[in-house]
């Protein structure tokens, strides 16, 4: 069997189809609709059932903060008040964690899982605000005590 020459657009003869309209990758991009992308995974975010033990925890620790504190239940109080201290810590921890695991992240600080380092400023910022609330925690269960 023998190849005969092609036939080009020139010797070709007139099939009825416009020139210019294909591409060597497919139809020219006028004629296609637009693409649109979907997000096959549900959106991450925190479910009711991992927010109300932490909300719980947290109301319960600080009602056990506040009340010795603030009226003073005589030598128990302090107990009670760093407990209730520890109990709202550990929310918080709890929180932190649940909300990170979903992708959030704190305010300043880069997306997990990305290459960017965080601010120091930032990071400074937040040991600053945690270490003025432990010292004024401690210097008012301090005063309870003497």
């Amino acid at each position: 069997m023998e190849a005969g020459p092609r036939d080009t657009e020139d010797d070709a003869p007139d099939t009825g189809h416009e020139t210019g309209r294909l591409s060597p990758d497919g139809p020219d991009e006028l004629d296609v609709a637009p693409e649109v992308e979907v997000e096959l995974r549900p959106a991450r975010r925190l479910r009711i059932w991992q927010l109300a033990p932490i909300v719980a925890l947290a109301a319960v620790g600080s009602l056990m903060f506040a009340f010795p504190l603030a009226f003073e239940f005589g030598d128990g109080g302090a107990v009670v008040a760093m407990l209730g201290l520890l109990i709202s810590g550990c929310a918080a921890g709890w929180g932190m964690m649940a909300a990170r695991r979903v992708g959030h992240t704190w305010p300043g600080l880069p997306q997990r899982g990305t290459d960017e380092r965080p601010d120091w400023r930032v990071i400074a910022l937040y040991v600053a605000v945690c270490l003025a609330l432990v010292a004024l925690a401690v210097w008012r269960v301090d005063r309870l005590r003497h």
